[in-house]
């Protein structure tokens, strides 16, 4: 027992050890594609909300408890964008969707739910549809995309309601056409199912589709959407549709424990990211595809024997990179790069869902990418490539 907790011990030190090096490496560099929040000082991110807070919002009114104040007018604002009567603050996106798939049965009378096996709830969150609400999924397709309205259709068995997760991130952040997302929330109203879209990254899908968000989420009987994953908040997100959904929302919210006291620092940071990174959102998907066209250039031009870029045209600022080495190799060189040269490419990798000896990576362009040129792009994977050996 002794000799178990040592090597647990170690393990966890040599771990954080890592982690505390790729954050080094991470701050250090001059140049990157996009920056997560996870690698900014308690300090840092107290004086970007402070900086940001009085442009979004009367800094004089009182702090919000239980829900009012600034939390509610995030709530108002949000269910403008998306054109619902209503929305409810929740301080996970995991919460506000079991809220919603727990409501829409009980008003259907059928606790199956139609997802596909690669989304959230199904891969990141324990199984909490089953534990926690007595739902149970179906998957009308295993393919690595969006059901399509014929597989919605010929499903062997009644849903209550079908979940759409816009874009699918674990396939690589993959999109249907607009005409075939219409024609699956047909297919789904022919079964007489609810359609609640799972848009933790809806922000950023108006690009691919051509339309404005209220008119996406319009096909959709309840749709929620995350503050931290685009916008850059700090956390939380909305689940938005009819009022009575709302209202028995809040009930619920309230009985899973996510009413707290107060919340004002994620509802400020929220409504920064609506006004300052929510119209950016188009500029950095066009730059996402320059930037895959290049890492396509660059890994053909290296020789290297397999790689994939994954859609090879992105669809929204976010893409996969896959390529035939093991992650102890690439998240290295990723790291050298990055600590000899001030520059980081890719961040980490993963081989969990990949074949043996294949590892992927996910890529994010954010205004810190808008400064990277195409030939920018193909220097830093040649150096990359060079540090594989």
């Amino acid at each position: 027992m002794g000799d178990d907790r040592t090597v647990t011990d170690t393990t966890e030190q040599s771990e954080q050890s890592e982690r505390r090096r790729r954050l080094a490496a991470w701050r250090a560099s001059q140049r990157v594609l996009w920056r997560s929040s996870a690698e900014c000082s308690v300090g840092e991110r107290l004086a970007a909300l402070t900086a940001d807070a009085a442009d979004v919002y009367d800094l004089d009114e009182a702090v919000d408890t239980y829900g009012d104040g600034v939390v509610a007018e995030l709530e108002r604002r949000t269910a403008a964008l998306l054109g619902f009567p209503a929305a409810v603050f929740f301080p996970t996106g995991t919460m506000a969707q079991q809220v919603a798939l727990r409501c829409w049965a009980a008003r259907t009378g059928n606790p199956t739910v139609a997802v596909h096996p690669q989304a959230h709830p199904e891969v990141h969150e324990r199984a909490a549809f089953s534990v926690l609400s007595g739902l149970r999924t179906i998957h009308p397709t295993s393919e690595p995309r969006l059901p399509t309205a014929d597989e919605v259709l010929e499903c062997d068995e009644p849903f209550g309601a079908l979940m759409l997760e816009l874009p699918l991130r674990d396939a690589g952040f993959v999109l249907p056409s607009w005409d075939e997302l219409v024609a699956v929330v047909e297919a789904a109203r022919e079964r007489d199912a609810v359609v609640h879209f799972d848009g933790a990254r809806l922000w950023e899908c108006t690009t691919h589709f051509d339309r404005p968000l209220h008119e996406i989420a319009a096909l959709a009987d309840s749709v929620y959407v995350s503050f931290y994953k685009s916008l850059g908040g700090l956390s939380g997100a909305v689940l938005a549709g009819p009022a009575s959904l709302a209202e028995e929302a809040r009930a619920w919210r309230h009985r899973y424990g996510g009413q707290l006291f107060q919340q004002y620092p994620a509802a400020l940071s929220a409504l920064a990211g609506l006004e300052r990174e929510l119209p950016r959102l188009p500029l950095y998907v066009a730059h996402a595809k320059m930037v895959a066209g290049a890492l396509d250039e660059a890994f053909r031009a290296a020789g290297t024997a397999w790689f994939r870029v994954n859609p090879s045209v992105p669809q929204t600022h976010q893409f996969q990179v896959w390529l035939p080495y093991g992650t102890d190799v690439l998240n290295e060189a990723g790291l050298r790069q990055a600590e000899e040269t001030g520059v980081t490419l890719f961040r980490r990798w993963f081989s969990q869902g990949c074949p043996p000896g294949v590892s992927v990576t996910e890529m994010t362009v954010d205004g810190h990418g808008l400064q990277w040129s195409a030939e920018e792009v193909r220097e830093a994977v040649a150096g990359f490539v060079a540090r594989l050996g």
